[in-house]
């Protein structure tokens, strides 16, 4: 496993760090972590050397943080760093930073976190942030040893981001950075930003949500041309870690077959050379001319009025714009009448919520004319 020094503290994080947002889960439970089968994840990330387990207070309902927490009891606790994250718009005065807090404490069955972050910093919650009863919480927190090194991820604009960055000494901070993202959202810009403040980087969403796994017949054809050997979804891990200021790279994990492929792109980490920079370049522009939302999967907007799987919704709409085939839209026929995009009212509550900025109603409504005029295949 390839390890990075984490500023001058003497500690080191292992290039790869396991996100814990997209656990194993029981089929038809919905948010329900299937633990047995995130355990053996778990504990094969561990013993491959990854040390950086990354949670927060709302992935999977709380549970993620308990599932993490009791994965971990069983190895000494010095021997892996544990990252959660407080959730700006849960707290409405000091009272509830201190609950929350102290909740993830004995969720997770732990005395301290390693690396703690301000959650999700983007235009929406910011102000949250920035009332003046929640970093001072942290700080304190982080004087009494409770929070080893303070931090923020952040889904907002590189001006934002900045000046977030720029509030207090941050000891890292965190931001979705990808080689589709490196110019479309920005993402170049906000990682020269933070090298710049001498703030070291965690990358979330280095896969796109898992989008970059797999881009297209054409695109995918270049890097197996080049590497028949490499999955498609090492090219987006590798792209991440080959930039010095990059102290971790989180990947969401969902499957054994996922973390084995990521434990070995990581065993023997070797960063992009010229010939593939330009493979992917080239690539991207293959991507970008194909219609698609970027959609990552995070789930921020699934507290709609209608109870609506968005994410799910989206995902299939960017299915048929790569391939246009009724095999697309299968996953919608067979949802629920009630569950269907023709049922969004255009509250916008999920666009507020986005951090990709999606205009999310205009997709549901794209989507539901598709269904509308699409004749469902054969079985």
């Amino acid at each position: 496993m390839e390890y990075r020094k984490f500023k001058d503290t003497g500690l080191k994080t292992s290039l790869l760090g396991m996100g814990c947002m997209r656990l194993p889960l029981i089929p038809g439970k919905g948010e329900a972590i299937d633990y047995e089968k995130a355990e053996e994840i778990i504990d094969y990330a561990y013993e491959h050397g990854v040390n950086y387990f990354d949670t927060a207070y709302v992935y999977n309902g709380g549970e993620s943080e308990k599932v993490v927490g009791r994965a971990l009891k069983k190895y000494p606790r010095d021997s892996f760093f544990l990252v959660t994250k407080m959730p700006g718009p849960l707290c409405e005065n000091e009272d509830d930073v201190r609950r929350i807090f102290n909740e993830q404490l004995e969720r997770c069955g732990v005395d301290y976190f390693d690396f703690y972050l301000c959650h999700n910093i983007n235009e929406y919650s910011v102000d949250k942030f920035m009332a003046g009863y929640i970093i001072p919480v942290l700080e304190e927190y982080k004087t009494q040893g409770k929070i080893r090194f303070l931090g923020f991820s952040s889904h907002g604009s590189p001006e934002l981001l900045e000046k977030f960055a720029k509030l207090r000494d941050w000891d890292f901070a965190q931001i979705q950075l990808n080689y589709f993202d490196w110019d479309f959202q920005d993402a170049k810009r906000q990682y020269e930003i933070l090298t710049n403040l001498g703030i070291p980087v965690m990358v979330m969403e280095p896969v796109r949500g898992g989008r970059l796994a797999s881009l297209c017949p054409e695109a995918d054809k270049l890097m197996l041309d080049y590497a028949p050997d490499k999955s498609i979804a090492s090219w987006a891990l590798r792209f991440a870690a080959s930039l010095p200021n990059v102290q971790v790279v989180l990947s969401g994990m969902s499957t054994m077959d996922q973390v084995i492929d990521n434990v070995n792109t990581f065993s023997n980490f070797q960063p992009l050379n010229e010939e593939e920079h330009r493979i992917i370049r080239q690539a991207v522009e293959i991507l970008k001319a194909k219609t698609f939302l970027p959609c990552t999967g995070c789930r921020y907007c699934i507290e709609c009025p209608m109870e609506l799987p968005i994410p799910d919704l989206l995902s299939a709409l960017n299915e048929y714009n790569l391939s246009p085939s009724p095999f697309a839209l299968m996953r919608v026929f067979d949802m629920e009448e009630k569950k269907r995009p023709e049922n969004c009212i255009e509250c916008r509550q999920c666009v507020s919520r986005c951090p990709q900025g999606i205009d999310v109603p205009e997709a549901l409504g794209q989507l539901a004319k598709l269904v509308r005029e699409t004749p469902p295949p054969p079985r």
